[in-house]
């Protein structure tokens, strides 16, 4: 599919469809949409692990100490009672065997990105607390993006306490990460942003983004869905050409949208990675025809 077709077709698809595609530490060179904001899904766990590592980082915590694994969480609505969650709602049996058990914070966080567990991030979420959570972004220099509850917390849904986030800010979050791995930057040390990134690496649900992609390419990826909403957010590490960011966020409809759309929502996120692998070596040729140079970043 050629670029062009591609734009013709986002301009078809129904509901917001956001992207952001551009070199690490570079002004974006294609954005769509890319300050809307979406429901975030499991994309917000992104900010979740890096707030865990710099509490630990802080001493705060010790990611290696075993904690109680236990479904009772705090709500982010002060007069609603403690909410669990669903273990068919999860994508990750291992969490939910150690319930009762111990287990420490770092393998939950790496469990909630590798097989996206809800119950191990409200575990990690619960500890860390949600004012780091919005730091992280803070030093991102996210705009719009926040998590303000934890997932299932549904009496806060209720207060119209939600999770947002805009592809713009994704990449941002992303994009400190990356470039933080090899020097010093806001997220984390060094150390701690390459041990989030072997963490993002070693993703198991590899779907949308990772689906356009060919066999063996490094990604850092971390994707997100529920009922009309799919997210993916990566860094692409390609053998014969710069890393680059790519962030697509498509929210299609609502909880009662047919599931087809979903799927084909997997698809379109899977097609846009495929253009832009196309188009690594340049990633210039995926500006739409008659858009103006892409400005510098703006102060965040």
């Amino acid at each position: 599919m050629a670029a062009a077709d591609l734009h013709a077709r986002l301009d078809r698809e129904p509901g917001t469809i956001s992207v952001y595609a551009g070199r690490l530490d570079a002004p974006p060179t294609w954005t769509r949409d890319a300050e809307a904001t979406h429901y975030a899904a499991s994309t917000m766990k992104l900010a979740v692990l890096a707030a865990l590592h710099r509490a630990a980082e802080a001493g705060h915590l010790d990611p290696d100490a075993p904690v109680e694994v236990v479904n009772r969480f705090t709500s982010a609505r002060p007069d609603a009672p403690p909410y669990s969650c669903r273990r068919a709602y999860d994508n990750d049996g291992a969490v939910w065997d150690r319930l009762g058990g111990r287990a420490s914070l770092r393998w939950l966080a790496e469990r909630m990105i590798v097989r996206s567990s809800n119950l191990a991030t409200n575990l990690v979420v619960e500890h860390v607390g949600l004012a780091a959570v919005a730091e992280v972004w803070r030093l991102a220099g996210a705009r719009r993006s926040v998590t303000g509850r934890g997932i299932e917390d549904f009496a806060a849904r209720e207060a119209q306490i939600t999770n947002l986030v805009t592809a713009a800010d994704l990449a941002a979050l992303l994009g400190a990460v990356a470039t933080g791995a090899t020097r010093p930057g806001p997220i984390a040390s060094p150390a701690g942003c390459t041990a989030m990134l072997d963490v993002l690496c070693a993703q198991q649900i590899r779907q949308d983004i990772a689906e356009g992609l060919p066999a063996g390419v490094r990604l850092a990826h971390k994707n997100g869905w529920v009922r009309g909403v799919r997210h993916g957010a990566a860094v692409v590490y390609p053998a014969d050409a710069e890393a680059y960011l790519l962030v697509v966020c498509t929210t299609v409809g609502d909880d009662q949208t047919d599931a087809r759309a979903d799927v084909d929502a997997n698809q379109l996120v899977a097609d846009i990675s495929r253009e832009v692998w196309q188009a690594r070596h340049d990633l210039g040729t995926l500006t739409p025809a008659g858009s103006p140079a892409a400005p510098p970043p703006s102060p965040r």
